[in-house]
């Protein structure tokens, strides 16, 4: 069964190695959400995506960011629908609780995304996207979804999930998950991959890639990660350089030089100061031992 998930998974394009595949089937067995934590380009957010594609479901995406408050990520009140209905009401003879049930039905809520997941009756990927840029107050918000799979609203009550959700959170680790948000998971560390699984991860994304090139540049991405860089390339960033070298033309990474590999630096390294730690001579270096 893991073994089949995983030959799903790099059908679809996404190298997993068995633990992730173990909570993945496990996510999916127990209902409980899964948390994936890691330095970002690492792939977590592609997890969700793939596993989407893998059910043939929804991929419903919440991505957190300071400020982020509970109505933008569960719902709102559509206002000025509410304003309009007010105006046409003051000639209605009910009593004002029941104008009120009115006003606050459902048809005047905007689902967000969370209230979106809850709301689907075939179950969606619910994707809440680097939940440690939103601040502790609104992971908070998150544990009775997370628990129980509802959502109370005062004006409404307490809504329940039509179906579960399977839901990926993912953390690039900028502060400290609460506890009790980390009680409610599954958990998963994902790290860079080894050279083999890069090596695969090339080959699957980019199959136009001659083999002896792939080989080189998983093993120059591999040695620029050990060196002491501020923002260290992942994944997609071996991906946008591989695709930049075969634009290029460059069809080996020892013959061309440490010049032209300079040249297409800026799909790999996203800081100035790590640019300026890459001289000619360290790329050479790194080119050499390809």
């Amino acid at each position: 069964m893991l073994t089949e998930l995983q030959s799903d998974l790099e059908q679809l394009g996404y190298i997993a190695d068995g633990s992730l595949a173990a909570a993945l089937l496990l996510m999916q067995d127990l209902q409980r959400p899964l948390l994936l934590e890691g330095d970002a380009g690492v792939g977590k957010t592609e997890v969700a995506k793939v596993l989407a594609a893998l059910r043939k479901t929804r991929l419903i995406r919440l991505q957190c960011y300071e400020g982020l408050d509970a109505h933008s990520a569960m719902y709102e009140w559509n206002y000025q629908r509410q304003l309009l209905a007010i105006k046409l009401l003051e000639q209605d003879e009910r009593g004002m609780a029941q104008k009120e049930q009115d006003i606050f039905s459902e048809r005047y809520l905007l689902r967000r995304p969370l209230l979106e997941a809850i709301s689907c009756d075939k179950p969606p990927v619910l994707l809440i996207d680097e939940v440690d840029r939103a601040d502790e107050a609104f992971e908070a918000y998150l544990l009775e979804l997370l628990s129980d799979f509802q959502m109370s609203i005062p004006e409404l009550g307490t809504l329940h999930a039509i179906s579960r959700p399977l839901v990926v959170i993912t953390s690039n680790g900028t502060r400290e998950l609460s506890d009790a948000l980390r009680r409610r998971c599954l958990y998963q560390y994902v790290d860079y991959p080894d050279y083999d699984k890069e090596l695969a991860i090339v080959h699957a994304k980019a199959p136009q890639a001659p083999a002896q090139l792939a080989l080189q540049i998983v093993a120059f991405v591999q040695g620029l990660r050990r060196l002491e860089l501020q923002k260290k390339p992942g994944v997609a960033e071996t991906l946008d350089w591989t695709a930049a070298l075969l634009r290029l033309g460059i069809s080996t990474i020892e013959k061309d030089g440490a010049e032209r590999i300079m040249q297409t630096l800026g799909a790999l390294i996203k800081t100035r100061e790590d640019h300026v730690t890459l001289t000619p001579e360290v790329v050479a270096r790194l080119a050499a031992a390809c």
